[in-house]
This record gives C-alpha cells, sequence and structure tokens, in this order.
C-alpha cells in the first residue's frame, strides 16, 4: 500500500511516471482495483476514473462545420538516421533502435512533423482543451503518397515533461498503419523516442507495378509506444496517410490515363498555392468525455476499453458538412479507443463501398449499413445527386455499446453523428466501375504455399487480456513464419467478447468466419479483424512477402500482432512474429 499512498501525493503529470511505474496492469495483479480507488485522491479519480464522473456538458449537436485535415508538406531533403538517442518506457525498459545514418533512395520525399500540445476546439459549448498532436493538430496533416515514391519522415518529440492534464505520456512510436515498411520503421512499442529526441521513419511506397497485392489505399499512423497507446492516441496523436497509384490515382475523376478508375476526388489548388483533396474525404470517428468544466477526461484504469459519451468526426463533435448534388468518396476510419459503430444513413439510401482497410475491393458492393470496429476502415461512396437542394440527410450510428469489451446491439433510431447539407450543384466526371483492382495473388494462388497452421486465442484471464494465455513479452518470439511464404493463423475469442486484431507488416484473406464463407465486405484483403461475441472466430490466410523494393532488401525482422481495443492493447495483449529469410 505504500506505493498507492506515494501515488496519491503525485501532481496528475507525475500519476503515471516514476522509477516503479504503477499501471493498471499492477493493480490488476496485485487484486487491489476496489481498494486502491478509495486510497487515491480526488483529483486523481476525477482524471482516472470516467465511470466516476457525471455526464458530459450537453452540446448541441450540428453547429461546427466538419474541419479537413491540412495536406502534410514535403521539405528539402536532411541527412537521415535511424537512431534518436536513449530513452527509458514507463515499463522501464531502454528503448532499442537501429544505429547510425542509413541511405535512401533519390527520389524520396521528406517531411518533417512535431509532436506537440496545443489548443484545441471540440465544440463551441466547450472551453479550448489542450491535445497532443502532430504539428498541433488533431487529427494530424492528411500525407498523399504516390507508389514509387518514397516518404522519409522526421517526427520531432516536442511534448511536455510536465503536462498539468494528465492524460498521455510523453513517450513515442510512430506506426503506419497497414503499411508495409522495414522492422525498424513499423513503430514496434519498445521503438520508441523520448521528449527533445527525433525519429526519421522511411516508408518505401512500393513501386506503381499495377499489382494488388503492393498497391494500398487509405492508411493512418498513431502513437504506439508500449503500454500508453491508449492515453496517446486519444490525447490526438494520430492522422491519414492516403496512398496513390495510377489505377486509384492522385488526380482521380480528371485523371484520363488508361488505366485509372476515376474514383470521386481531385486535387484543387488555392490561390496561395495550397492544396486540397476534393469530394475525397477522410473521416476518424472518436469518442470522447468531458468533465463537468469540459475538460477532457480519460479513465486510466479502464481495462475492458474506454467509452466516451460524446462522438466526434475529425476532432469535433457532431459537425455538419456542406455537398453539391454529386458523388462524394467517403474513407472511414474507427480511431476511437474501444467503441464500434454501424452506420446507416437517415434517409434510407444505401452506401457503396469501395475498400476495406488499406486496398480497394475487387468489386463494389452496395450495402444499407456497415459495421466499423476500432482500427478498421471502410471507403464508401455516396450519391447526392438525386437529392433536392436544402435536403439535410444525417449519418447515423446505430449500434449501442455501454461496455468498452463489445456492443450491446442494433437500436432506432440511433446517434446522428454527421450532417450532410445538400447546398449546391456540381459537375461530376467520376465513375464507380464495376471491377476496382482484380486479386491476381488470392487464396488460390497463396493456399499451395501453406504450411504452417497456427492458432491464437485471444481471451481473459484474471481480469487481464492475453493471447494464448500470454502478456506480451519482448524476449519471446511467438511465430516464425518464413518470407515468401503463407500460413493459416485461426482466431478465437472466448467468453462473448470483441476483439479487432491487427496484423503488421502484410494483408491477409479471410477464409471463413465460425465456418462460414465471408461475408462481402470481408472478401478483400484486411489488416484488422473483429472476433469474438456475435463475430465469432476466423479461419485467415498469411501471406508472407518476400522483399522490399525500394531499397532492395530481404523481408525479415519483428512485427507485433494484437487487439486495437486499444486499453487491451496497453494490458499487453500482444505477440510478435518474426519473419524467417
Amino acid at each position: 500500500m505504500q506505493t498507492l499512498c506515494a501515488l496519491c501525493a503525485q501532481s496528475r503529470s507525475e500519476q503515471f511516471r516514476g522509477d516503479a511505474m504503477f499501471t493498471r496492469r499492477d493493480i490488476l495483479k496485485a487484486g487491489l482495483a476496489g481498494s486502491a480507488y478509495g486510497l487515491l485522491g480526488p483529483a486523481f479519480r476525477r482524471s482516472a476514473f470516467g465511470d466516476s464522473l457525471p455526464p458530459s456538458p450537453a452540446t448541441k449537436p450540428f453547429v461546427v462545420e466538419l474541419p479537413i485535415a491540412p495536406l502534410a508538406k514535403s521539405v528539402a531533403p536532411f541527412a537521415t538516421r535511424a537512431d534518436p538517442g536513449n530513452c527509458v518506457n514507463v515499463d522501464g525498459t531502454t528503448a532499442f533502435h537501429v544505429s547510425g545514418p542509413r541511405t535512401v533512395p533519390t527520389n524520396t520525399e521528406f517531411f518533417l512533423i512535431h509532436e506537440r500540445a496545443a489548443p484545441h476546439s471540440f465544440h463551441p459549448s466547450l472551453p479550448p482543451n489542450v491535445i497532443w498532436g502532430y504539428d498541433g493538430m488533431a487529427p494530424g496533416p492528411t500525407f498523399l503518397a504516390r507508389s514509387g515514391t518514397p516518404s522519409l519522415v522526421r517526427f520531432v518529440n516536442d511534448l511536455p515533461t510536465n503536462d498539468p492534464v494528465g492524460i498521455g505520456e510523453p513517450i513515442s512510436a510512430i506506426h503506419r498503419h497497414g503499411g508495409f515498411q522495414f522492422p525498424e520503421d513499423d513503430g514496434y512499442p519498445l521503438d520508441t523516442f523520448c521528449a527533445g529526441q527525433s525519429r526519421d521513419y522511411f516508408y518505401p511506397n512500393e513501386a506503381d507495378d499495377l499489382q494488388e497485392q503492393n498497391e494500398h489505399s487509405t492508411l493512418w499512423y498513431h502513437d504506439h509506444a508500449i503500454d500508453i497507446t491508449g492515453m496517446n492516441v486519444y490525447r490526438g496523436l494520430a492522422g491519414f496517410f492516403l496512398n496513390f497509384d495510377r489505377v486509384d490515382s492522385i488526380a482521380g475523376e480528371l485523371d484520363t490515363g488508361a488505366a485509372a478508375l476515376r474514383l470521386p476526388g481531385r486535387m484543387v489548388t488555392l490561390p496561395s498555392g495550397d492544396q486540397f483533396r476534393q469530394f475525397d474525404v477522410p473521416l476518424v470517428f472518436q469518442d470522447k468525455r468531458f468533465d463537468q468544466n469540459g475538460f477532457l477526461a480519460f479513465d486510466t484504469f479502464d481495462h475492458n476499453g474506454f467509452l466516451g459519451d460524446k462522438f466526434l468526426v475529425n476532432g469535433v463533435v457532431q459537425p455538419f458538412l456542406k455537398v453539391a448534388r454529386r458523388k462524394y468518396r467517403f474513407r472511414c476510419l474507427n480511431g476511437s479507443n474501444a467503441r464500434n459503430y454501424e452506420f446507416f444513413l437517415s434517409n434510407g439510401q444505401p452506401f457503396v463501398a469501395i475498400a476495406t482497410d488499406s486496398h480497394l475491393l475487387e468489386h463494389p458492393v452496395t450495402v444499407k449499413s456497415f459495421r466499423i470496429a476500432p482500427a478498421e476502415r471502410v471507403e464508401v461512396i455516396i450519391d447526392f445527386t438525386n437529392t433536392t437542394l436544402g435536403q439535410e440527410i444525417f449519418l447515423v450510428n446505430r449500434l449501442e455499446q455501454t461496455d468498452g469489451r463489445k456492443p450491446d446491439g442494433l437500436v432506432s433510431p440511433g446517434t446522428q453523428i454527421l450532417k450532410f447539407v445538400v447546398d449546391r450543384d456540381a459537375d461530376d466526371p467520376s465513375r464507380v466501375p464495376d471491377t476496382l483492382r482484380a486479386v491476381t495473388e488470392g487464396p488460390q494462388q497463396l493456399l499451395p504455399k501453406v504450411t504452417v497452421q497456427r492458432t491464437f486465442d485471444f481471451e481473459r484471464s484474471d481480469g487481464a487480456w492475453v493471447i494464448n494465455g500470454e502478456f506480451f513479452d519482448e524476449n519471446r518470439i511467438n511465430a516464425k513464419p518464413k518470407r515468401d511464404g503463407a500460413e493459416i493463423w485461426i482466431l478465437k475469442s472466448g467468453g462473448g467478447w470483441v476483439h479487432p486484431v491487427h496484423i503488421h507488416l502484410t494483408e491477409f484473406f479471410i477464409l471463413s468466419r465460425n465456418g462460414s464463407p465471408p461475408p462481402p465486405l470481408e472478401r478483400g484483403r484486411k489488416d484488422t479483424i473483429v472476433i469474438g461475441s456475435d463475430r465469432g472466430d476466423v479461419k485467415i490466410l498469411l501471406p508472407l512477402p518476400a522483399n522490399f523494393h525500394a531499397v532492395p532488401r530481404p523481408v525479415a525482422g519483428r512485427f507485433v500482432f494484437h487487439c486495437h481495443n486499444i486499453e487491451h492493447e496497453d494490458m499487453r495483449m500482444m505477440a510478435q512474429f518474426e519473419v524467417q529469410p
């Protein structure tokens, strides 16, 4: 109990630091969860236990226009390195790095991004809050990458070491979620850099070779530091990373190339010289909670999964978007820590889904609704052509969730998250072809390569979250697949809990869900898949790439896979595999 009493005396900014880091896992393992609460001071309880807070202050919906994050701007090339210096993680381990300078291709685009605290308005009825953001924005700048043109991003950690808000730790690792990158650039959770340091990440953006497996679409980047990812992402450290190629091109609907799909979207240059993407809109959905004074609150010890009671899109509470009578492409990302959503349109109109996670589907799929779990992406086309001027249409979440472990079920009428206001006409040269991207290396081609089948059970043990009965241990390799091969993994979840499982490095195909063929929206390549509760278990086909091409090198090294309910991840519901030569 001396540790707990000492903890009570610390300031909010010191509650999660110290020589003996006291985490929610420590409390659970010690069996002190109930008694610990009584010993903690009221200021600590207010910031750490969301379920002890009253509801967030009232906010009127649809008074803020949807913000769109600016595009990341390239800078002049600089000498790059992989080693930022010594950094001690919250669990007491010392971060490890690839040391020394390295060489990147001459056509690499360079970027400089600062992680920093900055004021942010979530809603006019709430006071300005201090978020942590990439370049001080939440969400951070959106990267537009072109296949065949690598990116080198230097992230500078300018986060405060004595933060009065008490949510997050100024220790960083950046993961480009859904990306194909070297292990040293993948955001391994122990490969961190501290306040005052910087870290360079190289993203190959593999060659524009018209091969489906090499061409990505909607990725995102976020903090991935061991044990503190949930707090840091909740505080604001996340953004979009969009990939384009000759088929799904950056010129979009205006591309006259023979291979171009001409999906909705185009680049527009403002008189200032700045550019933005029109009719192609990234949407990140999050839920947050605010205390009685309107300041951001977070339950640090909620190991089941944090749920907020305010719904945000692109960093603001329930915004509106003015749209023209034409087709739009929306890139939907569930950026919540634990909440699942199922979206409908209020007028009963269907969505046309064109992509899931980081890849286009082979064919468009028309659906009345789509469900999206933490870290998943779904890209949809909404056609406003046949609407009337002045019409209002709402994007509605009808999936209720009162427990971070799983959603409850569909309700009606649900919660209106985003309002579309039809206010003008506009030309529309875009199209949605019947074939988007043919799969040339799918299950039929990959199954003959399979030599191994593995089972991973995502389960609850003594109030905590484990894989095959074990917490993540950086010294234990859970699988050793071979490069240029393929494996079958069975992902299971007992106890009725939902786990969105994310596998780094590669995308997989779902062979079956509960023994049946996957539904239409799960037939493309995926990097995150939901298991458990009403979703059941899945069997996936996991291909292992042979080589990196932008900088020629065989694929090898350590990569992690984990639950992307981020509180489960921070409880070390994570394992790792090491690709063998």
